[in-house]
């Protein structure tokens, strides 16, 4: 698995209990849910450098 780094966000409680809400309904953890829409956003917007395949290291 990829190293992954750790860093605290700070909200207001609304924003956090909508996302905790949302989490539930999409059976993901808040983490995963904020990792979810940051990605989307990232994509979304070009600025997520796309994968490597593994066809790319023949």
């Amino acid at each position: 698995m990829a190293k992954r780094d750790a860093f605290l966000v700070r909200m207001d409680p609304a924003i956090i209990n909508a996302l905790k809400k949302w989490a539930a309904e999409e059976l993901r953890s808040v983490n995963g849910q904020m990792e979810y829409l940051i990605r989307d956003a990232l994509r979304k917007e070009g600025r997520l450098p796309k994968p490597k395949s593994s066809q790319d290291t023949n």
